[in-house]
């Protein structure tokens, strides 16, 4: 009987733990665009484009089955775009100077980090 209790109890924590780990990971549109817009807030200066805030914006770029993709621009002209796995959380940053052709790997970030932060 101990042994029928304790496999009732380990199956009910292990469906319980997958259930909140399911919800968690579930990145909507606008969880990447937040993650992304408080890490853009937090990482880059905004203050040159207090004056012309046309010149440094966060967008939404292409969705993909598996990825949301957010772009950054920077008041340079630079573009960070980050691809949010839908999954995992797991952001992917790819630097692109347009106006070099150059474009470089520019680091990981998890999302779940800078969703519901302000500024």
């Amino acid at each position: 009987m101990k042994q029928i209790t304790f496999s009732i109890l380990l199956i009910a924590t292990l469906l319980c733990s997958c259930g909140s780990n399911t919800a968690k990971n579930e990145i909507t549109a606008e969880m990447a665009y937040e993650g992304v817009c408080n890490y853009c807030h937090s990482a880059y200066d905004w203050g040159v484009a207090e004056d012309n805030p046309s010149i440094m914006y966060v967008q939404m770029g292409e969705e993909t089955d598996s990825a949301y993709q957010v772009v950054f621009r920077s008041y340079t002209g630079a573009l960070v775009n980050f691809y949010v796995d839908k999954v995992s959380g797991t952001t992917r940053m790819e630097e692109y100077v347009p106006t070099l052709d150059v474009r470089s790997d520019a680091g990981t970030i998890d999302i779940f980090d800078y969703i519901d932060k302000k500024n």
